[in-house]
Formats: structure tokens, sequence, C-alpha cells
């Protein structure tokens, strides 16, 4: 008779252990490879937006976008799967059954656990809101909001304790308005409705309409890695063989130099005389007069070509006249149509693979601004980096390059102050280098080679730039420094950050720096070593 009441009370202990609460992430199909679309609507952007995803319409078109990382895709046959696919990740979304009932304003600090939250009217974001994974990569935060959501400036979500941008997702019935300065993170996908981006605006997701128009203005936004995306390796680098060991290079063309310029690796052409080098400025080989070496080089330069030539193109880059501007790349193979003008800074993001191979093709000749800038990030190495020109090239005064250029019947030009860590080699076409420093990279068995600096002329690395919700300090060599800290300041000049730099990486958490054009300095034993600029979006 004892042994019922036990049995019952064990039911009901059990039916009273609280529930995990696991909410579903939706299955978006293609989608997934879209930063910006709208079944039905135009997509226009005004400003320099940096984006990273394909954007597109399946029912109007995309303008004034300048230079995207992924493809432009209007009323066509990706697009149509896409409205397709958005459907379905809309009604998953949408049938998802409710686990917690918040007030309408967000923010102000809140903290929110993983679960699908429900709110019956407009909603509005207001300074901070926290999503907690509780240290599970895998919990998804849905948000239903039955209306409009808009964010107030300068707010922000923020991931912690393991939250990933991809597992959290927005399901509005309403406009969507993001105020200036808003850093926005999850997949959104406004019903019937439009949305609309402002300056300064960052999105690590995605904005996406069943039906609206969308439109953003100067802003930062990319798809979200992690949760299955797939891992961008680029194609496979070519055999540079004998050219391997080049630094400067002509086919057939006189090689010259003036001023000091410092080589690491052989200096020649196969037709034609190189001058002006100082055998003791030059880690390598001078090849005065073509020779049984330059031959080979000439005859496996070709080959390297024809390779980098035929290789499929991934992304098309649509303005050449706007190339740089802080534009990112993900390892690819890129086109430009035409003669392309590399102004400021490019990113070249390797997204952790050291392996990962970027090919860039040139329709046309290349010439940068004076202090233009190549730079590698998350891993990037300069030896997997490729330039493909059908034209002349020309590197201006004090500009910092990565990558081996393999110029197609150009001449090629190196100013005052350039440092290029990689190759310069034309089939045809004078080369000139003036008071210039090119170091190959590692693998030629002649010359041992350390790896070097991703961007040999600062001590220190500091990505991404623009930044979000965060810097990282990446210091190339930690026995330069002692005693050494940065510090951030605004165009007032007014010191906002002062950190302590003691390992090889620091990571600033700069969530409330508002966004902006600041500058930095490194100083190492009250000295100054390097400074700059930093925008805050």
């Amino acid at each position: 008779m004892k042994i019922k009441p036990l049995i019952l009370f064990i039911a009901i202990s059990l039916f009273s252990i609280p529930v995990a609460v696991y909410a579903q992430a939706p299955d978006l199909g293609t989608t997934a490879n879209f930063v910006l679309f709208s079944t039905d609507g135009a997509v226009s952007n005004s400003g320099i937006s940096q984006l990273t995803g394909n954007v597109g319409t399946n029912n109007g078109s995309s303008t004034a976008f300048g230079n995207v990382n992924g493809v432009m895709q209007d009323n066509n046959g990706a697009s149509a799967q896409c409205a397709a696919d958005l459907l379905i990740a809309y009604n998953q979304l949408n049938s998802e059954i409710p686990d917690f009932f918040p007030a309408s304003l967000l923010g102000n600090g809140q903290i929110l656990v993983p679960g699908v939250y429900s709110i019956s009217e407009a909603s509005t974001l207001n300074l901070e809101l926290i999503l907690d994974a509780q240290e599970n990569p895998d919990a998804v935060f849905v948000f239903q909001i039955q209306g409009p959501l808009s964010t107030n400036a300068d707010s922000k979500v923020k991931l912690i304790n393991g939250a990933l941008a991809c597992n959290v997702f927005w399901k509005i019935e309403g406009l969507v308005s993001m105020a200036s300065g808003t850093t926005m993170r999850g997949t959104i996908i406004a019903n019937n409705s439009a949305i609309n981006m402002s300056t300064g605006d960052t999105l690590e997701g995605r904005a996406l309409s069943t039906a609206g128009a969308i439109t953003v203005d100067g802003i930062l936004a990319y798809t979200p890695t992690g949760c299955g995306s797939p891992v961008h390796l680029g194609p496979a680098a070519p055999d540079l063989a004998s050219t391997v060991c080049y630094a400067i290079f002509s086919s057939n063309g006189s090689v010259t130099n003036a001023g000091i310029t410092l080589v690491t690796g052989d200096v020649g052409t196969n037709v034609g005389l190189t001058t002006g080098f100082d055998a003791l400025n030059v880690t390598g080989e001078i090849h005065p007069i073509p020779d049984v070496s330059t031959a080979a080089c000439a005859a496996d330069l070709l080959i390297v070509y024809d390779y980098l030539n035929t290789l499929p193109i991934d992304i098309e880059l649509l303005y050449p006249a706007q190339f740089g501007n802080n534009l990112v790349l993900t390892p690819h193979t890129y086109l430009l149509n035409a003669a392309t003008t590399f102004t400021d800074t490019l990113y070249l993001n390797a997204e952790g693979n050291e392996n990962a191979v970027f090919v860039i093709k040139v329709i046309g000749a290349l010439a940068t601004s004076t202090f233009s800038k190549v730079i590698l990030i998350n891993g990037a190495l300069a030896e997997n980096v490729y330039w493909s020109i059908d034209g002349s090239v020309e590197i201006n005064d004090n500009s910092i390059f990565n990558g081996t250029i393999i110029c197609n019947n150009g001449a090629i030009s190196l100013t005052d102050g350039v440092e290029l860590n990689g190759r310069v080699l034309t089939t045809g076409g004078a080369l000139n280098t003036s008071a210039v420093t090119v170091i190959i990279p590692p693998g030629c068995p002649t010359i041992g080679i350390e790896p070097v600096s991703a961007n040999p002329i600062e001590i220190v690395n500091i990505y991404p730039n623009p930044f979000c919700s965060s810097l990282n300090v990446i210091v190339n060599d930690v026995s330069n420094l002692n005693n050494a800290v940065i510090k951030i300041y605004n165009v007032m000049g007014i010191e906002i950050i002062c950190s302590v730099i003691t390992d090889k990486k620091t990571v600033i958490e700069t969530d409330d720096i508002p966004a902006g054009l600041y500058l930095y300095k490194i100083e190492n034993n009250n000295n100054i070593i390097q400074s700059g600029r930093l925008i805050s979006q």
C-alpha cells in the first residue's frame, strides 16, 4: 500500500523538472548566401557600403551598389530559388511556439537566454540587448514581432557566452528601420514590408524581405560564419616552378632601378638588361643579362599566367574605378573587367584558414593611390595571394602591397617607398623600381626566408577596420615591445582608450565607441612606434 504514493510522488517530481528551451533554426536554403534580398521590391544603396554576401531581388532591380563581395542576382534562377527558400524559412519561424513574451521595448542592458520570444506589437531596440548562449554554441534565438521593428541610434545586439549571429533570427511583421550606428546581429525576415538601414549601421547577418524595398546607406553588412556555412578556400594555388625565386622579373623588357632598393629574391630579365641594383642590397642573384635561369623563368611564368587566366570566376567586382576603399575580400577568384584604380585599403580575410588562396584578375591596367595598402587578416598569407593583370601596373609612393603580381604584356612601375611582400613579374614590358623594398614569400629553395609580417611596415596589425564591437591588436614580434600601450583618440584629440599590450594578441572591446573616425598610436617605452586611423561603424 505504500508503493502507490511513492510512484505518485516520483511521477509528480519528474513532471516538475524544468524542461530546457530549444528554439529551432529554420532551413535557410539558398537564402543563406544572400546578405540583402527582396522577393518583390527594389534593393538600393547610397554611399559606400561594404557588403559580403549576394545581393538581389526577384522582382525589381538592385542599384547603386559599388563593389560587393558577392554576386548580384536580379530576376534570374538564383533569385527565384531564393524567393522560394525565403518563404519556407519565414513559415518555419512563424510556426514556432513561443517560450517568452517580453515587453515591446528591447535592450537597455537586457539579457536574454535562448528561446522563442513573441512580441504582439511594434517593437523598439534601445541601447544594448545581450543574447547569452550559456556556453551552448548551438543555442538559437528567435524573435517573432507582430509589428514593425525600429532601432534607436547606436543601439546594439551583443552576443556572449558562445552565442552566434548565425543562430539569431528576427521575424518581423512590418517595417524594419535602423537608426544610424545600429549594430544588428542575426537574420532579419521582414514579411511584406520594407527594410531601411542608415549610415554607419553594421549587420552581422542578413536583411531579407518577402515583399518590400530594401534601402541601405553606407553600411557594413556580412553573412555570418558558423552553423554549417561553407568554408571558403579559394582556388588551388598555381605551381610557380622557377619563378618562385624571382622577386623582380621581365620575360621581355629592361629591368631598371633608381635609389636604394632592398630585394630578397632574384632579379632579372630574359630579353634586355638588368641595371641599377646594388648587389649589397639584394639577397639573391642579380641576372644582368639573359641566361639559363631567366629562360626557365620566362617559360614558367607563361604557364603560371595561363593557369590564372583560365580559372573560373567566382565574383565579379563591378566597379573597378572604386577598388579598395576598405573593401573586404574572402578567398575566391575575383574579376575586375576594366582598368582598375586602387584607392586606400583592401583587406584580404582568410577567415582563419592560412591555406586560403586569393586570385584577383584585372582586365586592364592597375594603378594605386599613394599610401594604398593591401592588409592580410585572419590568417591570410602573401604567398597565397595572386594578382593577374592584363595591362600595366603602377604601385605608387609609400604603398604596402601583398602577393605575387603577374602582368601580361605590360610595364610595371614601383615608386618611392613601396613595400611589396611578394613578387612583380611581367611576361613582356619594362620594369622600373625606385627606392622600394621587395621580399619574396617563403618557398625558394636557394634563399632561406623566414615568414615575414603580413604588413611589413607595421609592428602591430589592427583589425577589423572598420570595426564594430571589438578590435584585435596583433603583435608581429612581442620581443620588440616593452611597456607598450595602444591609445585611441577621437577627432577632438581626446583619449578614449588606453590599453596595455603584453601578449601577441590583445582584444579591445569597443561596444561603447560611437560610429566615426578615430586616431590611434602605439607607444613603446614612451616612444611612438606606429600610428594610424580607425573607423567605428
